[in-house]
């Protein structure tokens, strides 16, 4: 490859061969453009907020109306990054009928582009949550900062899939932490 200097690419990080459709809990990590510190400051251990964090809280907790089978579990907004669990839960029809409910609101979300055609709603992956929730963040971000098409994220994000109870615990401990370790933290 000539001319293109190494440090420029990027290796992808997800689990080869994994679907991140699958029902269970992952832990996920974003981290600002050039780690620019936009959402606020760590004081005496605790994360204060400013107007761009409450933006990026609002963002956050807003995707449980974007999709109807996740939930939204710990997580952390620091100065110039994010920490959360998601949980994918088995989407409706898996071993079963969807209800008559469901079925309406999925034709519903068809007319908005939000199905795809022919095939049934389109399955909750972690991808299409985390895409939603960078570009929604940015777009808001950039319109409190009156910037356009300024980046706001780092391209990618980290994922980890959550393998059991132990494992989970430690990511909960770890995210709880992150304000009070602040000045040891990789981002800093």
């Amino acid at each position: 490859m000539s001319g293109v200097k190494n440090q420029h690419l990027r290796h992808c990080m997800r689990l080869k061969g994994y679907d991140y459709s699958e029902e269970g809990a992952y832990f996920v990590t974003v981290v600002t453009h050039h780690r620019e510190m936009l959402f606020g400051k760590v004081v005496d251990g605790v994360m204060v907020l400013n107007e761009l964090g409450e933006v990026l809280n609002f963002t956050w907790n807003d995707l449980i109306n974007h999709f109807e089978n996740i939930e939204l579990e710990e997580f952390i907004i620091m100065p110039n990054h994010f920490h959360g669990i998601i949980y994918i839960d088995s989407p409706v029809g898996v071993g079963s009928k969807p209800t008559r409910e469901y079925r309406d609101v999925e034709l519903s979300r068809a007319d908005h582009g939000l199905s795809r055609a022919g095939h049934g709603p389109a399955p909750t992956n972690l991808f299409e949550i985390m895409r939603q929730f960078k570009t929604f963040s940015a777009k808001r971000i950039n319109l409190i900062r009156g910037l356009q098409g300024v980046p706001v994220w780092q391209r990618s994000y980290y994922d980890h899939i959550i393998r059991d109870e132990k494992d989970y615990n430690n990511i909960a401990n770890y995210i709880a932490m992150n304000p009070s370790n602040w000045e040891e933290d990789e981002y800093c």
